[in-house]
């Protein structure tokens, strides 16, 4: 097995009990974590939809108060989404990805159990506005101006913005450890092109949430300051625009949906080659369509706002791209089908379940395809059409897919076998319940009935389809009911699974179920995509591709992690600069940059700055000769050079202020103090950490030991530097105003 990773010390006092659980670090227990939070989660999302659902039951229904109902439905969509099936695919990532490519653990152990933690913290905040003034109630994409003081007037809104910036946190720190471990941390053996794909849409869904989350981050940032310090991004009376925070969410939104998917989608393609006795169909072909999507992802926001008068030219190019980003999609229905042609199929729980994914993921997909189509987009949008497209899609697809890999992990994870009968019930009540809950709303949708209500008029039919769907949703609770009975039951006097109930082929597999702390004894030697079928029939293997090393040291662990980070804060920056572009096209009265700000004078600050990325270069180069006192020399000027920058900056804040210039002047003054403040955040930040570097490089024979860190602070400090030069450009030189 690859050495490449640091074996992590552990006390032994830690290993049992509730103590263990908390202070763990292990990987396979921080993964059960995620799955037993996202479980809780679930349930309660679960009890909010019924309560939903009990409302519109009938018309004209009083069971809920409108300003209730619209808190319950926010809190419904927001733990579904952020609370349910993000961190539940990360969690299944978290305890199986380390197992598939024959790793001890993710390349960053703490980095991993903080993720946890940040998660959990940000769904007791969420829900601890149920009890300080009321939850949030502007919907889980909280349209600006209605997610804005005037109309939403109480704290709800703050907790929502504060534990999804919590939550972010957390989900762009998995995402990075898991790019890490990906690359650096394979077995030897194990190519790129011979992951499983499981493993391999993981790793192009945390590149996704690295690039796609700092959009949501910018954005609620934005809001928060808005509600916080009175300032005007999405406020139009104020000069704001509530379209911006629609096209910066949705930048978000749609990669988001694919987010929740790709996962999923990685665990059909483990689940039905197995229960057909077949490899994948066309493995390149779902690889690469997982990378086309991820790409075009980027390109498709706006079909959510056809009706807003995005214009001809808009209109058509985001309906082409919407259109196209169904092609590789499509693929992957294809492959998945081919593979069970032909196939001996086992009917399990988790077939069943991966065979019904097709179905009500394919239903899904054509209904949103049908969005693409700007004239139907406008006659269906905000109907209960939307609400059936959307659920089709994720809980028909991304929850289905869910249900197929805990029935064909569960084995691995507890070493028990989950009940194939009760499973099999599960299913039906499932599936019945499933389409009797969105399949009506497409009618509902059509007939005109609006999303985002809490009643209805009593027309012809809309009462009767409102009462299947919410029968069918009761039935769905059943279902998830039953899961949790077979879950405790298996767990307690279930059949043991041995090591390998599935016959299946790839590395987590290969180890005792459950796992031990170390994951394996010994990994087997890997020399294609399907390893132990490969130990199993020699004569049969698939050894065109030579024997090569798996993760690629060359990497580095900490420079991996520093650079995906700093590819999510160029994200966060680049939204940040582009909403003061807007809001300083000299529409808007007041303060402007050229009557506020001294360039010249700010110049010079800034070649401090840029000057301080020339020592720091210096700094590693001497140390890395080992002329250690040299090394201290340089480290100190850069240091002292990022505070002079500071100073000069906290210079030009006291001058604005005393002029009366605040975050709530104008649109100038609110996005350019957003800008350059979290800019200076970011130098503070630095700053914090160039001194703790300092202050071990002073200790005896500190300078010898802090080589990693130096390297990695270095990257970032560069990054600083280079951010300052795009914002010195914008805001003070005005290049591209």
């Amino acid at each position: 097995m690859s050495e490449s990773i640091a074996k992590v010390p552990h006390d032994e006092s830690l290993e049992h009990g509730l103590l263990g659980w908390v202070g763990t670090i292990d990987h396979k227990r921080i993964g059960i974590l995620y799955l037993v939070t996202t479980l809780g989660f679930f349930l309660i999302g679960g009890v909010e939809a019924l309560l939903i659902r009990i409302q519109l039951a009938r018309p004209e229904n009083n069971f809920l108060s409108p300003e209730v109902y619209n808190q319950i439905f926010t809190m419904h969509g927001t733990t579904m989404i952020f609370l349910v099936v993000m961190p539940a695919l990360i969690g299944f990532a978290n305890y199986f990805i380390p197992l598939m490519i024959g790793a001890r653990d993710m390349a960053f152990p703490r980095l991993n159990a903080m993720s946890y933690w940040l998660l959990l913290f940000g769904g007791l905040l969420l829900h601890f506005s149920l009890v300080a003034g009321g939850a949030p109630s502007a919907g889980w994409f909280t349209y600006a101006p209605l997610s804005e003081t005037p109309f939403s007037s109480t704290k709800g809104t703050d907790y929502w913005v504060l534990a999804l910036l919590v939550m972010g946190v957390g989900s762009v720190a998995s995402a990075i450890n898991i790019i890490a471990t990906v690359l650096t941390l394979r077995a030897p053996g194990l190519t790129i092109r011979r992951l499983p794909l499981f493993v391999w849409m993981v790793f192009v869904n945390s590149i996704l949430i690295i690039l796609a989350m700092p959009a949501l981050n910018a954005s609620i940032v934005m809001l928060l300051i808005d509600r916080q310090l009175d300032a005007h991004f999405f406020l139009p009376a104020n000069g704001g625009s509530a379209l911006i925070w629609q096209h910066f969410f949705w930048t978000f939104g749609h990669p988001e949906v694919y987010i929740m998917a790709l996962p999923a989608f990685g665990m059909i393609s483990e689940v039905i080659p197995v229960f057909s006795r077949k490899p994948i169909f066309g493995y390149e072909f779902v690889a690469a369509s997982t990378v086309a999507i991820s790409i075009l992802s980027f390109g498709v926001w706006a079909h959510h706002m056809f009706a807003v008068g995005l214009g001809y030219q808009g209109n058509l190019f985001f309906a082409a791209s919407s259109m196209l980003i169904a092609i590789p999609t499509g693929v992957k229905i294809f492959n998945w089908i081919a593979t069970m042609w032909g196939g001996s199929i086992r009917f399990t729980t988790a077939m069943l379940f991966a065979m019904a994914f097709l179905v009500e993921f394919v239903i899904g997909g054509l209904s949103g395809v049908m969005f693409a189509v700007a004239p139907i987009d406008w006659a269906l949008t905000d109907s209960y059409f939307v609400v059936a497209h959307f659920h089709y899609v994720l809980f028909g697809g991304t929850l289905f897919a869910m249900m197929a890999g805990t029935y064909y992990w569960f084995p691995k994870m507890s070493g028990r076998m989950l009940s194939e009968k009760w499973g099999r019930v599960q299913f039906l009540l499932l599936l019945v319940g499933f389409n009797m809950t969105f399949f009506v709303q497409h009618f509902l949708g059509m007939m005109g009935m609006p999303r985002r209500v809490f009643t209805y008029p009593d027309l012809p039919y809309w009462g009767a389809l409102n009462m299947i769907s919410t029968v069918g949703a009761f039935i769905m609770g059943a279902g998830m009911l039953v899961l949790v009975g077979n879950i405790v039951m298996s767990l307690l006097r279930g059949e043991r699974a041995g090591d390998n109930p599935w016959n299946a082929w790839t590395l987590e597999w290969a180890t005792t179920s459950p796992p031990p702390e170390h994951n394996f004894d010994r990994v087997p030697p890997v020399q294609g995509r399907r390893p132990l079928w490969d130990l199993a029939n020699p004569d049969k293997a698939d050894w065109k591709f030579k024997k090569v090393e798996g993760g690629d040291p060359s990497f580095g662990k900490n420079r991996t992690c520093m650079f995906s980070f700093l590819v999510s804060e160029a994200v966060f920056f680049i939204m940040l600069i582009l909403s003061y572009l807007y809001f300083n096209s000299g529409k808007f009265g007041g303060p402007t940059a050229s009557s506020s700000l001294d360039a010249f004078k700010t110049g010079i600050y800034t070649i401090c700055l840029l000057a301080s990325s020339f020592t720091i270069w210096l700094a590693e180069k001497y140390h890395h000769r080992k002329q250690f006192a040299a090394f201290r020399g340089w480290l100190v000027v850069t240091i002292l050079l990022g505070v002079v920058f500071m100073a000069g900056q906290g210079a030009e804040y006291v001058g604005l202020f005393d002029r009366g210039i605040t975050v709530s002047t104008n649109l100038f003054a609110t996005s350019f103090f957003t800008l350059t403040g979290f800019h200076g955040l970011h130098v503070c930040v630095g700053l914090v950490a160039l001194a703790i570097l300092l202050g071990l490089a002073m200790a005896r024979d500190g300078a010898k030991m802090i080589a990693p860190a130096l390297g990695t602070i270095g990257l970032y400090w560069h990054f600083v530097d280079v951010v300052w030069i795009v914002v010195f450009s914008v805001v003070y030189l005005k290049i591209l105003s």
